[in-house]
Protein backbone atom coordinates (compact mmCIF):
# COMPACT_ATOMS: atom_id res chain seq x y z
CA UNK A 1 0.00 0.00 0.00
CA UNK A 2 1.08 3.40 -0.72
CA UNK A 3 1.19 6.46 1.72
CA UNK A 4 0.61 9.76 1.28
CA UNK A 5 2.29 12.34 3.78
CA UNK A 6 -1.25 12.57 5.72
CA UNK A 7 -1.41 9.39 6.28
CA UNK A 8 2.08 8.94 7.39
CA UNK A 9 1.59 11.62 10.02
CA UNK A 10 -1.42 9.74 11.61
CA UNK A 11 0.83 7.03 12.46
CA UNK A 12 4.33 8.89 13.88
CA UNK A 13 3.36 8.47 17.44
CA UNK A 14 2.71 4.64 16.76
CA UNK A 15 6.03 4.41 14.20
CA UNK A 16 7.90 6.01 17.35
CA UNK A 17 5.83 3.93 20.15
CA UNK A 18 6.77 1.29 18.30
CA UNK A 19 2.60 -0.10 17.62
CA UNK A 20 2.05 -0.74 14.04
CA UNK A 21 1.46 -3.86 13.02
CA UNK A 22 4.10 -5.04 10.59
CA UNK A 23 2.67 -4.59 7.52
CA UNK A 24 1.55 -0.83 8.62
CA UNK A 25 5.23 -0.22 9.42
CA UNK A 26 6.65 -1.77 6.66
CA UNK A 27 4.54 0.97 4.06
CA UNK A 28 5.41 3.65 6.86
CA UNK A 29 9.04 2.88 6.90
CA UNK A 30 8.94 2.84 3.18
CA UNK A 31 7.40 6.25 2.85
CA UNK A 32 9.73 7.62 5.35
CA UNK A 33 12.85 6.07 3.58
CA UNK A 34 11.97 8.04 0.15
CA UNK A 35 10.33 11.48 1.85
CA UNK A 36 12.22 13.87 3.25
CA UNK A 37 9.26 15.98 4.33
CA UNK A 38 8.14 13.07 6.49
CA UNK A 39 11.42 12.22 7.66
CA UNK A 40 11.68 15.62 9.02
CA UNK A 41 8.33 15.25 10.33
CA UNK A 42 9.55 12.03 12.34
CA UNK A 43 13.01 13.98 13.64
CA UNK A 44 11.02 16.95 14.91
CA UNK A 45 8.27 14.81 16.78
CA UNK A 46 10.89 12.35 17.96
CA UNK A 47 13.27 15.86 19.72
CA UNK A 48 9.75 17.11 20.71
CA UNK A 49 9.22 13.84 23.00
CA UNK A 50 13.20 13.74 24.00
CA UNK A 51 12.66 17.59 25.07
CA UNK A 52 9.52 16.86 26.98
CA UNK A 53 10.73 14.36 29.07
CA UNK A 54 13.94 16.20 30.09
CA UNK A 55 13.43 17.46 33.51
CA UNK A 56 15.61 20.08 33.21
CA UNK A 57 14.59 24.07 33.30
CA UNK A 58 15.88 26.76 31.27
CA UNK A 59 16.62 30.10 32.91
CA UNK A 60 15.73 33.21 29.60
CA UNK A 61 18.35 35.72 29.23
CA UNK A 62 17.56 38.68 30.96
CA UNK A 63 15.29 40.75 28.89
CA UNK A 64 13.91 38.24 27.13
CA UNK A 65 10.12 38.56 28.23
CA UNK A 66 10.54 42.70 28.44
CA UNK A 67 12.42 42.25 24.47
CA UNK A 68 9.37 39.57 23.59
CA UNK A 69 6.32 41.82 24.49
CA UNK A 70 7.62 44.56 22.95
CA UNK A 71 8.28 43.42 19.38
CA UNK A 72 4.35 41.46 19.92
CA UNK A 73 3.16 45.02 20.98
CA UNK A 74 5.05 46.41 17.48
CA UNK A 75 4.17 43.91 15.64
CA UNK A 76 0.09 44.74 16.60
CA UNK A 77 0.32 48.37 16.38
CA UNK A 78 1.57 47.81 13.08
CA UNK A 79 -1.06 45.21 12.28
CA UNK A 80 1.30 42.31 11.29
CA UNK A 81 -0.24 38.88 12.57
CA UNK A 82 1.73 37.29 14.82
CA UNK A 83 2.44 32.91 14.93
CA UNK A 84 1.56 31.71 18.46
Amino acid sequence: MVLECKHVWEHISGYLDGGLDPELLRDVQHHLDHCEICSAVLDSTRNILILTADDRTFTLPVGFSERLHARLERAFAEGLEVDA
